[in-house]
């Protein structure tokens, strides 16, 4: 009976790829292979991508005649799609009387506020600002847009130390050939700031009197779709994250999981971006991230293009995400999980057994990202003070347990995040069993508890990791390795 234990300092599933064709004359209608999904998320995506379940179905060597069958199965923004057949469903312990007054209407808010729903939340609010042959449609506050023949001109680019200028785009700098809803496009600007929304770069959307399709217009043209992201710290693996984890519901509103696509980096700055987490973009696109300071001095002009959830938004997720009390659920987060270490070919190893009476601490910029992951997902239990590396939650398996050490009096931060991924949280308990060494020395903020070392009671501790074992081993989902004798 082993559990791992990873101590922070701080399943893949295969898609089966086309069987060789007895008769080499057969071309498939698509590359199987490029859908690149875990098998179990591809009943719910053909539910939701009709041409290809129908081009499935027509051809004889298509994969996935398995999940054609599953005609039920939907992420569950789809229409038509009943509570019993989404993804996941969130689970409510108690009443919030301050949010709900029902159970069942504490699951509903729940999954709208954090898993699936949120996603059929910003489809209802997708408008059309600008219609022809350019067009512009976006949610509210602009906090998502979809684009054709986008304009761009950077022929004079006011550049400097900030990474999101508000001013950096003029009239006439961005726009297409289309009609323009200007007073609707004025409407969604409340939300105006650099991580909140993209008023501030689409603002200044002109109708133009050309086509943005042409080289006597276009210095650069953009066949490849292209998502725009405005991006939050990339040292900071909770920030970081924000910004994958938005990205990856923006690909569930644009209905495409497609890795042949170009993510260009929105930043005004001439500033380069540290990133410790790149490994991580491989997740959902084949090539390198574009800066768009690439482009300075050009007219680039872009047939497709998608203007992503951004990683501070109000209500957003999950950077200061407001949530009903007592749910949690095992949706959204955990299909962004599945999906990530699946494209990353993350393995899930162990149980794995120390002999020796040492062990050696590393720093996280000494083990590459990709094995972190992989010690994150082959973990039951996780253990760390409160801190950005606790995110790697996000990558535990079903039955794990986090243990937030000491939450540093931000009670909500591990413990929500823990929530929306499903999976036990536990953090100390007994105030008078850890020790402060002082009141700690933040640079600027004066007296703070997240700037200072802690000592904590050994029995107390033993008994935290003990319950957390127990739920470990008591977990459905958990299913140990068989013990073997090694030579």
């Amino acid at each position: 009976m082993l559990l791992l234990v990873a101590l922070v300092m701080v399943c893949t599933c295969t898609v089966v790829a086309a069987e060789e064709a007895e008769n080499t004359s057969h071309k498939p209608p698509l590359h199987y292979s490029s859908l690149a999904l875990p098998q179990h998320h591809i009943p719910y995506f053909l539910h939701s991508n009709k041409r290809v379940a129908r081009l499935c179905r027509e051809d004889p060597l298509c994969p996935f005649k398995d999940a054609l069958l599953d005609v039920s199965s939907c992420w569950g923004y789809e229409k038509n799609c009943a509570p019993e057949n989404r993804f996941g469903y969130p689970v409510c312990t108690k009443i919030d009387s301050g949010w709900a007054s029902s159970v069942e209407a504490a699951q509903e808010l729940f999954w709208k506020q954090a898993d699936f729903g949120y996603v059929m939340e910003r489809l209802s609010e997708m408008k059309t600002l600008c219609k022809g042959d350019s067009s512009l449609k976006c949610s509210s506050h602009t906090r998502f847009c979809r684009a054709t023949n986008l304009y761009l001109d950077l022929r004079n680019p006011r550049r400097g130390h900030e990474r999101y200028k508000e001013d950096f785009l003029q009239e006439g700098e961005i726009g297409g050939r289309c009609s323009l809803n200007s007073r609707a496009l004025a409407a969604e600007g409340e939300h105006k700031s650099p991580l909140q929304s993209w008023y501030a770069e689409l603002q200044a959307y002109t109708e133009l009197d050309f086509n943005p399709t042409d080289e006597e217009h276009c210095d650069i043209i953009i066949e490849k779709p292209t998502v725009f992201m405005k991006l939050d710290a990339g040292v900071n693996m909770y920030h970081h994250f924000c910004d994958f984890v938005n990205l990856y519901i923006s690909q569930h509103i644009n209905n495409s999981f497609s890795r042949d696509i170009n993510i260009l980096m929105w930043d005004t700055s001439f500033n380069g971006y540290g990133d410790l987490f790149s490994e991580t973009w491989k997740a959902f696109s084949d090539y390198d991230i574009i800066h768009l300071k690439t482009f300075d001095t050009k007219r680039v002009c872009f047939k497709d293009s998608v203007f992503s959830l951004l990683p501070r938004m109000r209500y957003g997720l999950f950077y200061n995400t407001p949530l009903i009390s007592d749910c949690y659920s095992e949706g959204m987060f955990r299909a962004f999980s599945q999906h990530v270490l699946y494209r990353l070919s993350v393995p899930q190893d162990g149980p794995m057994v120390r002999n020796t009476d040492h062990t050696h601490a590393h720093t996280t910029t000494d083990v590459p990202f990709l094995e972190q992951l992989s010690i994150t997902h082959s973990s039951d239990i996780f253990i760390g003070i409160h801190g950005a590396g606790l995110t790697h939650l996000l990558f535990l398996p079903d039955w794990a347990v986090i243990f937030e050490l000491y939450n540093c009096q931000d009670e909500s931060c591990y413990r929500d995040l823990a929530r929306l991924r499903g999976i036990r949280y536990v953090t100390w308990q007994k105030r008078d069993k850890v020790l402060p060494e002082d009141k700690g020395h933040h640079p600027t903020l004066g007296d703070h508890p997240k700037f200072t070392n802690y000592s904590f009671d050994v029995e107390e501790f033993m008994r935290l990791v003990l319950e957390a074992a127990d739920y470990v081993l008591h977990h459905p989902k958990w299913q140990p390795l068989p013990s073997r004798d090694e030579l």
